[in-house]
């Protein structure tokens, strides 16, 4: 659904119909990071919480009103609930198909090629990417996806999958990290010295 299509969602909801604009974008903003969230670890109370505290900071409703707007927006905009959300991500964990596991070993192993190839990059970034991707492709949450390249990765290899990427993320990742940063240290240390001549 585009941007303005939430949006008209949103203001047709039973809450959006006495919301004020400004309202209404920032419920939808709230609801898209909801929307993530769900899909990252597939957990949503607590942020629920947070941002509804937040919603209502300024506001003529309470929190509780505030979350009951931030659930009635996000089942006009995203045709579900919040936990149907959820619950779709873990029934398809459970019934993922046999090739599941022979792809989570492969997004696992892009992992190193990832962080080797440039621009290099730390193994945080390259393990979530390949949790991104692997998620996508299943339909399940990203902390599932890296929980099954875990598994897939120590069953072949015989080691930690991580462990495994903090070693190449210091044999080429850290080396190039270091130069850039002496390069950047470099270049500014001259503005420095012209601006303490000026003073």
């Amino acid at each position: 659904m585009i941007i303005d299509d939430k949006l008209q969602a949103a203001r047709e909801s039973f809450s959006g119909k006495s919301m004020t604009e400004s309202q209404v974008k920032e419920a939808v903003v709230i609801v898209d990071i909801l929307h993530a969230e769900i899909h990252n670890s597939g957990s949503f109370i607590e942020k629920l919480t947070d941002y509804a505290h937040a919603f209502a900071r300024n506001e003529r409703f309470d929190a509780m009103r505030a979350e009951k707007i931030i659930r009635d927006v996000y089942i006009a905009t995203r045709g579900q609930s919040m936990n149907q959300t959820r619950e779709g991500l873990a029934a398809a964990k459970d019934n993922l198909p046999v090739i599941a596991k022979t792809r989570a070993l492969d997004c696992a192993k892009s992992i190193g090629a990832l962080i080797e190839a440039a621009p290099t990059q730390p193994v945080y970034k390259a393990y979530d990417r390949a949790a991104v991707t692997l998620s996508a492709e299943f339909g399940i949450t990203q902390v599932a996806a890296k929980e099954m390249m875990q598994e897939a990765f120590k069953q072949h290899h015989g080691k930690e999958l991580y462990a495994h990427g903090k070693a190449l993320e210091e044999k080429f990742h850290t080396p190039v990290r270091e130069a850039a940063r002496q390069a950047q240290n470099a270049e500014q240390q001259p503005a420095r010295s012209q601006a303490q001549s000026y003073s």
